[in-house]
Formats: C-alpha cells, structure tokens, sequence
C-alpha cells in the first residue's frame, strides 16, 4: 500500500494544479483520473473550452511553480464587454465596457484553452520529486478513520492518505462514498464550446453578447493560422444546443454569425465544437473525515464571469493555507470543519448571483429583455457600483 500525505481524485485542471500546489508546500502527493488527459487541441475529446485566471488565480499558479509554464500562451484580459443585443433585430443596441485599468494596473485575468493547460500543467507535474500522476486510474472506494483515509483505486491498488481531495467532477466519486449530497439546479441549457478566428483583432476584449437563451462569449486566445482568434461559448436552450450542433460546417458559421452580431467580423469556426450541460450544484458540506471537495466536485455555475474555475481555486488556496499553517494537523477534523467554513457561505452566495446573471440572460420577453438592457445601463452609470462589481468578480481582494 502506498502512503501519502494527500491523494486527489481528479486530474483536471483544478486538481493537477492542486497537486502542483501541495508539492510545492512540501506535501506528498498522488493524483489519479481514469481518463488520460488530452493534450492536443485536434485530438477526440480535447477540452475545447478556454480557462480566464484572474488576478486571485495567477497568484496562486505563481506559488506553485505553474505560471511560468503558462504566461508565454496566456492572452491578457483587460476589458470585459457586454453587449446587449436584445431588441426585435439580432443587433448590439447597448455596449458597455468595465475596464481593468479602474480597479488595478493589471488586466482582469489571462486566458488560456484547457487543452494546452492540461499539456503545460501534467509537464510540470511529472517534473515535480514528491507528485505522482497516474492516469487511466480511477477512485473505487474510499475507507475514512481518525488518522487517515484509505483509497481503493480502480487498478486494484490502495493508497493511505492523510487527506483525500475530492476534485473529481460533478458527479464526484468520492463526493458519494463520503456520504454527502448536493442541491442540483437545471436549467434546460447547454453551452457549445469551440474556437474560431476572425478579421477583426480582439484587442484583449473579452465580450458577453446577451440576446435570449443564453450569453454568447467571446475571449481572446494566442492568433491561430496568422489569423486572430477567440474561443466561444454559446449558450442556449438545450434542444436548439442540440440542433446547432447538428449542423454542416456552412450551416453553423451562418448560425454563429448572426448570434455574434458581427462584432468582430465574419467568425470561422477553427477546432471541434464539444457540448456540455449547464446546471448549478452545490455540496451540502464541503467535507468529511479526512476529505476535502473543491472545484465541481463542491461546486458548478454557469459560464459566466470566468467565476466557475477561479472559485475553484479560491477553494484551493483557502485549502492550502490551512495545510500550510498547520502541516502536522493535515486533514484532521478541525481543519476541514475551518476549510467548509471558509468556502462554504461565499461560495452560495457567488452562485446565487450568477444564477440570477444567467436568468436574466435567457429572457425570451421582450419586456424583460429591456428591463435586462436598462439594469445593465444603470449599473455601468454609477462609478462606485461599476467599480465595486469589478472588485467582486476578482473575488473583492483588490482595491
């Protein structure tokens, strides 16, 4: 049996970052997942969504060792744009831009595809002396006492751990065999997710395009083939998810150029489209004897403000700190009781104004539609409220 500080469940991009992070603090780590990573954009099954670290996060990927691998392929996000686009005509009628220039004399965040911070981060921890990544191995029971947990892995193997890190999905393995629930809300969406180039240069502009059904985003990516580039998430209702994606090439560039109002030109669809349910989740603890949850496996939101993965790693931080302060108390009972403290309350109520972002963006009404359009003006009037929502989506840590 091996034996570990920490094992985590989940060699995602939280979790591979959560084992760069425990490694660098001196900690033993196994990380294990059941699915191989793909580390190519054009292979099956590449991630095709695009991450957005803000401020908050790149500290943290510094402290790890992570940034340095990332920086050379991160694209800068200085401004964050929101179109409104829903009047009778599929037409931009309010633009308001929040500028990271108000708040901080960095940009809001930087932007990378999944794929490649899959490819830079399992590098990075292959090199690391006290983290072992073992993919195509999975979690098959879990065994909690007083002074450690033990983890059956689907190879047969076991591995005894101080703490067990649940950053294995939604649908967290080790979520269930720890006995704790979730509160699911649906909302009959999906979101496409790919990438395209276009004529027009992003400028370091992220943009949200509100119509109906959901937002339609555009953040800026490295320049693909000599051309500008953005990855997108288009959000909609789930049987017209469905049909878009259904469609031939020609079809769906017709589709995709009408929904993003041509604000940065004719769009191109450049990589596989992949398709992913959008729900809200949240765990009824955030842990139990000897386990910790972060990332999905604690939490899942909609799409919107890059909130979902740099809430992750909120989790992450406030998970390591309290490792750190108190190495020789890993995972006992105190410090996850502070760790769901800490995360629990700020994470429900993070997500239940993103719930609210994102029922506003699906608004068929046309009435409520203008209302969306005048919530949007009025909030962007008034400086201190303008500056004030910026600090909150960094996570209120600048000033």
């Amino acid at each position: 049996m091996d034996k570990v500080d920490i094992l985590i469940s989940g060699g995602g991009i939280a979790g591979l970052t959560a084992a760069a992070a425990f490694g660098a603090a001196g900690f033993s780590v196994i990380c294990v997942d059941p699915a191989p990573p793909v580390t190519e954009r054009d292979t099956k099954g590449a991630d095709l969504r695009s991450t957005a670290f803000l401020q908050p996060a790149r500290d943290l990927l510094e402290k790890c060792g992570l940034w340095e691998r990332l920086a050379p392929n991160a694209m800068p996000l200085q401004t964050m744009r929101i179109i409104d686009a829903g009047g009778g005509e599929a037409a931009p009628r309010l633009t308001r831009d929040f500028d990271a220039d108000e708040i901080s004399d960095q940009p809001f965040g930087w932007n990378l595809p999944n794929w490649l911070l899959r490819r830079e981060m399992l590098a990075h921890v292959e090199a690391a002396d006290n983290v072992t990544f073992r993919p195509g191995i999975g979690t098959a029971g879990l065994l909690t006492r007083d002074i450690e947990a033990r983890v059956r892995l689907s190879d047969g193997g076991h591995v005894a751990a101080r703490l067990v890190i649940a950053a294995d999905g939604r649908n967290s393995p080790i979520r269930e065999a720890a006995g704790i629930g979730v509160r699911t809300t649906r909302y009959g969406q999906k979101a496409l997710a790919f990438a395209v180039t276009h004529p027009v240069p992003h400028g370091n502009v992220s943009t949200e395009i509100h119509r109906s059904g959901g937002p339609f985003t555009l953040v800026p990516l490295p320049d693909h083939d000599g051309m500008p580039s953005s990855a997108v998430v288009w959000m909609e209702r789930g049987p017209e998810a469905q049909r878009l994606a259904a469609l031939n090439k020609d079809a769906f560039n017709e589709a995709l150029n009408a929904r993003s109002c041509h604000v940065l030109g004719p769009l191109t669809l450049a990589s596989q489209i992949g398709v992913w349910p959008i729900i809200s989740q949240i765990a009824d603890r955030y842990a139990a004897q000897r386990t910790a949850l972060i990332a999905e496996a604690a939490h899942v939101m909609p799409p919107i403000g890059a909130q979902g993965l740099n809430t992750s790693l909120a989790d992450l931080r406030a998970l390591l700190d309290l490792a750190e302060k108190s190495p020789d108390t890993l995972g006992d009972t105190a410090m996850l009781d502070a760790y769901h403290r800490a995360r629990h309350t700020e994470v429900a109520v993070r997500m239940q104004g993103i719930d609210l972002l994102n029922r506003a963006s699906m608004m068929d009404a046309q009435p409520l539609r203008d209302a969306r359009a005048m919530g949007l003006n009025a909030l962007h009037a008034l400086a201190p409220v303008r500056r004030g929502l910026m600090r909150l989506g960094l996570g209120g840590t600048r000033d």
